[in-house]
């Protein structure tokens, strides 16, 4: 079976499916995965079948399934009905009892564990991709743990190296503290803003407040009354309304979701009995191509010992050519380390042409500027001569000039050599003659090492010949190398990401989870203090104090209705009055500015004027 499982995994890991799967990772599967995983390779075969089965009915997904399954000629082992329980197998009556009372208790129980269920399937946790997250870390644990011992056996060999850790230990915990009090002073800054913004928030409502006070008039009352009660009948009219009736259909929602009906235990079986099937079947379909892959396998083992075989014989042929032996070992890498010197020294060296190419280039533009310029001038010479009527006379006098300085260097060159020719020619014969009878043996030895440097020369064309190759083989082994490393080394990153924010989300969780559950045990406490400090009994309580506050405002509402009208009367009086009184003010200030010219009595309701 191990066989089975480890020729289905290679199989996954393959083209087209390209899964990744170990035999830990694929024997940690859920029964869902699995019927996905067979989706999926279903779906290889048939793009039809490419859909999420979490969103598909269970009795859909086995009918497209046992139709292509039909299409590929699949004989399933037995009918449905020969999975069935027999009918001899009969529980007492007893029996029967005790299930039915345990089975409302299950029931409750499997409901509650779907949900933790299909919680964690959409969360994207997965328990292979912990596994490979634990086990990469446990790798790049042990390879950390190696370079320390490492690197601490090469301090060891260090002097004063005690030290010099311990001033390494001080430097980071300074460095550390450094970071605590740089983050404790963005902190306090946070704070002071907050502050401020605090001081900002209550010197407006302080401002607010006197404009309030200040503006405190009837008028002004009645229009702040009407705003309040505007926005309250928006809150009764509109807002609770809206509010209640979503949480009437959230709560009509979440009753039909406990009324529908849970899974059975036959539901299960048959779910139960076409995995099966379905696996038997895969499992078949997987031997038979193990089977075909191991007589591939054969074959390319075979072919590889014929390849051996030839390669000795190409290597023994070699070494009898060449007289030289296959590079093995410490003298490959020495080799290698060669050629990496003398790949260094080429790149130095065509650096050094490129700059002198460029070099050149900058010369060549510069002596071209300056013939541009000395024709430019020469034309100016030649306009200005012709002006004057005497063309060519700067040519002529160039001409001359170049002709008297190269006769009086000939003559002068004439007066030295005729003098020490004649020296020359005879020191040259005795050197002629003590030249060849010095050269005779060596123009003998000559011809021989002509002969070796033919030979030579020969060899070490095919030497570079065979260099260039291997160099070529090596720099396209480096190149994938790098390519390879460079690939390992993001998906390490990768990992370490996933690994980071699979741990954040596992955090959440575990926060959210022990939130529910302290929420369940207030709730469920027999301690009426503790039950109180449940969110459910506080929202209650909100609702109830809402309800008292919007029997409050429409009470209030309806007593500010009734007495509007005569309220708005008094206001008017008190209007009129004002304006009466203004106006015996203005009345009595006038009559104070008047000149008197009497005096005036009242008596009986009368007003006399006595002059």
């Amino acid at each position: 079976m191990s066989d089975q499982i480890k020729s289905i995994v290679e199989k996954l890991n393959k083209e087209p499916f390209k899964k990744n799967y170990n035999l830990i990772t694929f024997d940690s599967l859920e029964s869902i995965q699995l019927l996905q995983l067979l989706n999926d390779v279903l779906g290889e075969i048939d793009p039809k079948h490419v859909v999420d089965i979490r969103e598909e009915m269970p009795e859909q997904t086995a009918k497209r399934m046992l139709s292509l399954l039909g299409i590929l000629k699949y004989k399933p082992p037995g009918s449905i009905t020969d999975l069935c329980i027999p009918t001899q197998e009969r529980l007492s009556l007893s029996h029967v009892d005790t299930i039915g009372f345990k089975s409302p208790n299950l029931m409750e129980a499997f409901k509650n564990l779907h949900k933790e269920c299909e919680q964690l399937k959409t969360s994207g946790f997965s328990t292979a991709e912990i596994r490979r997250d634990i086990i990469a870390m446990e790798e790049e644990k042990d390879q950390l743990i190696k370079r320390v011992e490492r690197l601490k056996k090469r301090v060891e060999t260090v002097q004063n190296h005690q030290r010099m850790l311990e001033i390494a230990r001080q430097l980071r915990v300074e460095k550390e503290r450094e970071e605590s009090l740089a983050q404790q002073k963005q902190e306090q800054k946070n704070q002071l803003f907050h502050a401020e913004q605090r001081l900002q928030r209550v010197q407006l409502q302080l401002k607010d407040m006197q404009h309030a006070v200040v503006d405190s008039k009837p008028e002004s009352l009645m229009k702040r009354l009407e705003e309040e009660i505007k926005f309250n009948s928006y809150l009764c009219s509109e807002k609770f309304p809206r509010e209640l009736e979503s949480k009437k259909q959230s709560l009509y929602f979440l009753q039909k979701v406990v009324s529908e009906p849970a899974m059975g235990q036959s539901d299960l079986n048959e779910l139960e009995t076409k995995v099966c099937c379905l696996k038997t079947q895969l499992a078949s379909i997987i031997s038979r191509k193990k089977e075909a892959k191991a007589e591939e396998l054969q074959a390319a083992k075979e072919e590889m010992s014929n390849m051996e075989r030839q390669m000795l014989q190409k290597a023994n042929q070699a070494r009898e050519l060449d007289g030289t032996e296959v590079l093995k070992g410490d003298e490959f890498k020495r080799y290698v380390n060669k050629l990496r010197s003398k790949n260094t020294f080429y790149k130095k060296k065509r650096q050094e042409i490129a700059e002198i190419t460029a070099e050149y280039g900058i010369l060549q533009r510069t002596e071209e500027l300056l013939k541009q310029r000395h024709e430019a001038i020469q034309q100016q010479l030649q306009a200005i001569e012709d002006k004057k009527g005497i063309s060519g006379y700067s040519y002529t006098q160039e001409e001359l000039e170049r002709v008297s300085a190269a006769k009086s260097e000939m003559d002068e060159m004439k007066g030295r050599t005729l003098d020490n020719m004649s020296e020359m020619v005879k020191k040259l014969n005795a050197m002629v003659a003590d030249k060849k009878s010095s050269l005779a043996p060596i123009i003998k030895e000559l011809r021989q090492l002509r002969q070796n440097c033919q030979e030579l020369t020969q060899e070490c064309d095919e030497k570079k010949v065979q260099y260039d190759s291997c160099a070529a083989g090596l720099e396209s082994n480096r190149s994938t190398l790098e390519q390879e490393v460079k690939g390992l080394r993001e998906e390490c990153i990768q990992e370490k990401s996933c690994y980071h924010h699979t741990n954040c989300m596992k955090k959440n969780l575990e926060i959210q989870l022990q939130r529910a559950k302290d929420e369940m045990k207030t709730y469920v406490s027999p301690d009426p203090q503790d039950r109180r400090k449940a969110i459910r009994e506080q929202y209650t309580r909100m609702i109830l104090e809402q309800e008292n506050l919007g029997k409050k405002l429409r009470e209030k509402q309806k007593a500010v209705r009734e007495s509007h009208g005569p309220n708005m009367k008094q206001a008017k009086m008190w209007r009129d009055f004002e304006q009466l009184m203004e106006c015996k003010r203005e009345c009595f200030l006038k009559q104070q500015n008047q000149t008197s010219v009497g005096q005036v009595i009242q008596e009986g309701g009368e007003d006399r004027l006595v002059l």
